[in-house]
């Protein structure tokens, strides 16, 4: 019997030992969660300042192109010919190498095409906008080959250096090809696009690989041009040109100017409150809430995604929801501490207690924005990709991020902590 209280010490002493040894291995982890933390941001600083980020055509400008469809007397305009046409458009475009353009069908007859970072109206729509029928006669005017009949045209050069295009023909347009230049040696076969004859070549011999090359007085810029419209297709009706606008530059870094400024301006107002109301809690949401800034644009930046000023609303917008979400769980970690919790006990009830309430209401706007950018299109897509980025970056700041920066603060200074909670006469 007058071994039981020794015996009994001892078993506390070893749950001591053993509640520090656990302390020691949440802050060894701790430690190396917050190791990982710095390494992320660190790339995602180095993402965002290596790779650009895509501006839109209200932030960059560029040219605004309204076409209307038109009918022709062998081709009506119906839904079909509307889907091709656009298909078309959205190749020639790339082939352009636009960066992020906005290609939108309005009404049943209307496309609006927008071209961040083009300014020539003249050469824009002479690739987008040409019927681009291409047609190969033979000496007699009857069309042998047309556009459908090639699978690829691409810029070169002749025997002279000077630019072409060089054209490969589908295997039946090979076999018309080699057909009409073994029938028609030393004679002229026109190449006309759009009832235009651009070239008229003398057949030297057969050709019977499927390769040709269309050679003229062309610049670099119509030679590529050329390839990207016989490459694309031709439009099945004709398009006219409704409305022409070109978006300076000027008037693009004006907006960004402006956004950006009302931006800084919102955040540090964010910080002075967050500061002034909650102290030391509030100096760690301020730190995620840069972080979270800095991962979003890195995000935006690797998944080339485009932002518009819509888009920098959404982003305003998630940013709002991340320091609510750090709001909700400053207030359960003071509830939980008045209730007479261990200060880091608290820090971690008001977490589990803040987790269900963050989660769906950021679930729901995310929802949100998953239908704005299915059904949406052009700056509405732009609002929900931003916002949907902000709401996934603010759900990992403010769980992970700002949890792990308070047990840090925490068991580096409880006391000061515990002063921020503005509660007396609880002890740890």
């Amino acid at each position: 019997m007058t071994s039981c209280p020794g015996g009994i010490y001892n078993v506390f002493v070893r749950l001591a030992d053993h509640n520090k040894g656990g302390k020691r291995g949440m802050r060894r982890a701790d430690s190396i969660r917050l190791l990982l933390l710095v390494v992320v941001v660190a790339v995602a600083g180095v993402v965002l300042y290596r790779v650009p980020m895509n501006l839109g055509l209200d932030l960059r400008g560029g040219v605004h192109v309204v076409m209307q469809a038109q009918e022709k007397p062998d081709v009506k305009v119906s839904e079909e010919t509307m889907q091709r046409a656009v298909s078309v458009i959205e190749r020639r475009v790339n082939g352009m190498g636009v960066s992020e353009p906005i290609i939108q069908r309005q009404g049943a007859r209307r496309v609006i095409i927008q071209l961040p970072g083009v300014y020539d109206q003249q050469a824009a729509i002479d690739t987008i906008g040409k019927t681009a029928q291409l047609e190969i006669k033979n000496p007699l005017g009857e069309t042998v080959l047309t556009g459908a009949d090639l699978v690829d045209a691409q810029l070169s050069r002749d025997q002279f250096g000077r630019p072409s295009v060089a054209v490969e023909f589908s295997r039946e347009g090979a076999k018309k090809f080699a057909q009409l230049t073994t029938v028609y040696q030393g004679q002229a076969i026109p190449h006309v696009l759009d009832g235009e004859v651009l070239v008229n070549p003398v057949v030297q011999g057969p050709i019977t690989e499927g390769k040709g090359q269309i050679t003229g007085r062309f610049t670099i810029d119509e030679a590529k041009n050329l390839a990207v419209l016989l490459k694309a297709g031709s439009l099945p009706v004709p398009m006219d040109v409704m409305e022409i606008r070109n978006v300076g530059p000027t008037l693009g870094q004006q907006s960004i100017n402006r956004s950006v400024r009302a931006g800084i301006v919102g955040i540090i107002l964010i910080f002075l409150y967050m500061l002034a109301y909650y102290k030391l809690p509030g100096l760690v949401a301020d730190i995620a809430l840069i972080i979270y800034v800095v991962i979003v644009l890195a995000a935006m930046a690797l998944l080339r995604a485009t932002l518009t000023l819509p888009g920098i609303a959404g982003f305003i917008l998630s940013i709002g929801m991340a320091v609510d979400a750090n709001v909700l769980i400053f207030e359960r970690i003071k509830e939980e501490y008045r209730a007479g919790k261990h200060v880091r006990a608290a820090v971690g009830a008001g977490f589990d207690r803040a987790f269900r309430a963050i989660f769906d209401a950021n679930i729901t706007t995310l929802l949100t924005a998953i239908v704005l950018f299915y059904y949406g299109s052009g700056p509405v897509k732009g609002f929900a990709v931003t916002l949907s980025l902000g709401i996934l970056a603010s759900m990992f700041t403010a769980i992970v991020v700002t949890r792990l920066i308070l047990n840090t603060a925490v068991d580096s200074n409880p006391g000061a902590f515990e002063r921020s909670l503005a509660v007396k006469g609880v002890s740890q």
